[in-house]
């Protein structure tokens, strides 16, 4: 756990970039390390035109707030989309009410907004679209299931 105050700027962090799948790519600028900070993440990140960050999901454990830099894009809830621009802060609870997904709805102009996040550990994400859980846990890595994969309690005992 880090016991030090963080006092740092955007252009000295250097960013982890994301292209692995299509409709998906992005910078994240890691202010607080997962690894170290046991209260709260926070990071920024920068998706490019018509693209997303991750998944629609929700969060089991944490809430996550999203407050936008610049750019303009949408949010798809469990049920409904609405617009978000420059400004904008929405607050994402955890469990199923909390489900979003943030895409860049520009051509041509990155969507930059910051991400705070509880971050209570394990954590489960659920990812609504493709029936998969995520088990997140500080400092071990993420591990995915496919929720129709579930067995009885006893089941190989």
């Amino acid at each position: 756990m880090n016991e030090k105050i963080v006092n740092t700027n955007i252009e000295t962090i250097s960013p982890k970039y994301k292209n692995e799948h299509e409709g998906y790519e992005y910078k994240k600028y890691e202010v607080t390390k997962r690894s170290e900070f046991n209260q709260a993440y926070i990071c920024f990140y920068e998706i490019m035109p018509g693209k997303a960050a991750f998944p629609k999901h929700y969060h089991s454990y944490n809430t996550e707030c999203f407050y936008i830099i610049e750019g303009e894009g949408k949010i798809e809830t469990e049920g409904e989309e609405f617009s978000i621009k420059k400004g904008d802060i929405i607050v994402f609870p955890c469990g199923k009410a909390g489900t979003h997904k943030i895409i860049n709805t520009s051509s041509n102009q990155n969507l930059l907004y910051i991400d705070f996040d509880t971050t209570n550990s394990p954590d489960i994400i659920h990812y609504v679209d493709s029936n998969k859980i995520g088990v997140i846990q500080h400092g071990i890595s993420s591990e995915f299931y496919r929720e129709g994969d579930q067995v009885d309690y006893y089941e190989g005992e």
